[in-house]
């Protein structure tokens, strides 16, 4: 892969981002599809923040059984070598609320624009080199794993984490990505060395 990212990269924000999906004056939805073609260049980091959306809004318990296993297929796709996600025609045509989209993006304003002032497109080759883009996958496939187990209070930690990587791979920028790659490990680690339900599922797969 090039390490040299698309022009628009310095354009587009993830805040600005959002507030594209989230336009008013709009079809009240979108389909992934049309999000995911709209955003190609970016498409896994897209994705990836879009399948989080669950883990940050008030629904019922449970949503991490939702987000979960998207975020793996994500990561499953990268880890492949995958340049681009593939979604079956169905979920293509799966539609989002922009309003659930607004509700995100003003429920997470204060995160967002935090990392957005230290965002910038850096250290591009660990944004775009097909060694990282098969290592970020892996961690993604991971930690969408730990994300979809019936853990108490992990959805927030690990919708923030993933967001992380979501944001990287939208921003370009290889900082950040490094900095979620030590905690994606260090969350790894301690997942399977401290959690009961990740134990028994590590002994059952030993076993």
């Amino acid at each position: 892969m090039s390490a040299k990212p698309p022009p628009e990269t310095a354009r587009i924000s993830t805040a600005t981002l959002l507030r594209e999906l989230g336009r008013a004056d709009a079809e009240p939805t979108i389909t992934l599809g049309d999000i995911l073609k709209r955003f190609h260049t970016r498409a896994f980091g897209v994705l990836t923040l879009i399948v989080l959306l669950p883990a940050f809004l008030p629904v019922p318990v449970g949503v991490g059984a939702i987000s979960g296993p998207l975020v793996a297929l994500t990561g499953l796709q990268m880890l492949i070598g995958l340049p681009a996600p593939w979604l079956p025609r169905a979920m293509r045509q799966r539609s989002i609320q922009r309003a659930t989209i607004v509700r995100f993006a003003k429920r997470m304003h204060g995160v967002l624009h935090r990392l957005e002032r230290a965002c910038r497109p850096r250290l591009i080759a660990l944004t775009s080199h097909t060694a990282a883009h098969v290592f970020t996958g892996l961690q993604l496939v991971l930690l969408g794993l730990l994300l979809s187990l019936p853990i108490p209070f992990t959805n927030y930690p690990f919708g923030i984490l993933l967001m992380l990587y979501a944001i990287a791979m939208i921003e370009h920028d290889g900082v950040l990505l490094l900095i979620a790659w030590v905690l994606g490990c260090a969350t790894i680690v301690a997942s399977v060395l401290l959690s009961s339900e990740v134990l028994a599922i590590v002994q059952k797969l030993i076993g």
